[in-house]
């Protein structure tokens, strides 16, 4: 076996179900799930009708690169998305049609990382489970840059050592962040490329979350975005990671992309070809359908304000939260112990979130999740009332 597998952490659902082990909840409470980041909202009609269509496709082989059709798609969404410019992204270069960006931000790292020079990966804390598994199995060392709210829930990458610097190989970025919501502004993406740049790194950059925001007159910047605004139309050692799953409520649809730097997309499509994971012809049908449709995403955005606005309401006077700029996920502060919160309302309440310290690690002397939950409002809006609701009387009751 793999002496790599037995470094991974268990997972943070898996954690969560020892937590919950043996609650019998209240009978006359229905379940409601605020712990799982799974949307919710419906998935559009046009795109289920596409897969529909197209499950004729399935006598062929798909390729790993994906239909023209779909890179072009993609391409022209990242242009007009973030100002890119037109035929600044090339579809036979820049893009990468993947089975969603959990696979892509996992094999990428195994793909780049050259285990014989004692690497180092740095990614935010907390952070993504996937990016310490990547960079454990890819035999590097994970390194935790604690985001908190002293550092504006962000990366803080002027005080790492060069020592650090020096075995640095890829830097995880999640902007919107998880949990968090944070967002790494044009010119902290900058500051970045430039150290990418001094100390010859590669940046990932996971965006599944750049969709959903709360100000429709400022979405979120992106890594290609400000490196075409420093002057660079090659997008050297970025690439970025994108997702159907949130914005366009499809996550058993397993479609995204990744795009940037031509050749690091080369050696990762040299990767893919041998790893097996083309996308199948119906999804990819149903992807470019997706990607050219922005009527759907607007909507998905209204209904995220509109939660936010009503749990935010409810649960501001009993416990302290800030409105996250983007994402569904609130990250409260906990007037106890994380688990011990979790554990308590689900007993009392039957609402499951989840402890925030098992999405962080311990580093520099504390774990930047503890005494935080996640709530993830992706249930329908009545739920997420009702869940506020028996959060707000739990917190009275104790």
């Amino acid at each position: 076996m793999n002496p790599d597998l037995k470094r991974l952490e268990p997972y943070p659902f898996e954690r969560l179900a020892k937590l919950n082990a043996g609650i019998v909840p209240p009978a006359g409470l229905s379940p409601i799930l605020l712990s799982i980041g799974e949307p919710k909202h419906p998935t559009p009609g046009f795109i289920t009708e596409e897969v529909i269509t197209h499950l004729h496709g399935l006598s062929s082989y798909p390729v790993t690169r994906g239909r023209p059709a779909l890179r072009k798609a993609i391409a022209a969404w990242l242009a007009r998305r973030f100002g890119l410019g037109e035929g600044s992204i090339d579809p036979e270069q820049h893009v990468l049609p993947v089975n969603g960006t959990r696979e892509a931000l996992f094999a990428f790292a195994q793909c780049v990382i050259d285990r014989t020079a004692n690497p180092v990966v740095l990614m935010p804390n907390p952070f993504y489970q996937i990016y310490e598994g990547a960079a454990l199995l890819a035999g590097a060392e994970p390194v935790f840059l604690n985001t908190t709210v002293d550092t504006g829930y962000l990366p803080d990458f002027d005080n790492i050592p060069d020592a650090v610097w020096s075995r640095c190989q890829l830097v995880y970025i999640c902007t919107p962040g998880n949990p968090t919501g944070a967002v790494m502004d044009t010119s902290a993406l900058q500051r970045l490329i430039t150290l990418a740049d001094r100390h010859d790194f590669i940046i990932a950059s996971d965006e599944c979350y750049s969709e959903i925001y709360l100000d429709e007159a400022a979405p979120p910047a992106g890594l290609l975005q400000a490196a075409t605004a420093m002057g660079r139309d090659d997008y050297r050692r970025c690439l970025v990671f994108h997702s159907l799953s949130k914005r366009s409520n499809a996550p058993g649809l397993r479609s995204g992309f990744v795009a940037g730097d031509s050749r690091l997309i080369g050696e990762f499509l040299l990767y893919r070809t041998y790893h097996g994971c083309a996308m199948p012809p119906a999804t990819q049908a149903a992807s470019i359908r997706a990607w050219e449709d922005e009527a759907h995403v607007i909507e998905n955005r209204a209904l995220y304000r509109k939660k936010f606005r009503a749990v935010i309401e409810i649960l501001d006077p009993v416990l302290e939260m800030t409105q996250p700029p983007a994402g569904f996920y609130l990250w409260p502060v906990t007037p106890r112990d994380d688990c011990e919160f979790a554990r308590d309302l689900l007993a009392l309440q039957n609402v499951a979130v989840l402890p925030g310290s098992y999405l962080s690690r311990t580093a520099g002397g504390i774990n930047p999740g503890q005494n935080h939950v996640r709530m993830a409002l992706v249930a329908p809006y009545e739920d997420c009332i009702e869940a506020a609701g028996r959060i707000k009387s739990y917190l009275a009751s104790r």
